[in-house]
């Protein structure tokens, strides 16, 4: 299945979730894209503690665009 999620927020706990959504769908074996868009490209300073967005950012092996 293809697989196309567009994340416009910079939320730090929105982003972690998005992100391990498609992580487990690449680890199904579904074809996933990731696009970053308006507030969306502050992914690198919106993760804390308790939410790593750059952990699950860099396990992600599908398409990712900023």
């Amino acid at each position: 299945m293809n697989v196309l999620m567009i994340i416009c927020t910079n939320d730090g706990e929105t982003i972690y979730n998005a992100m391990r959504l498609a992580n487990v769908g690449v680890k199904k074996g579904d074809e996933v894209s990731v696009f970053m868009l308006g507030k969306g490209v502050l992914f690198e300073l919106a993760g804390s503690e308790q939410f790593d967005v750059m952990g699950q950012v860099n396990a992600f092996e599908g398409d990712f665009y900023v």
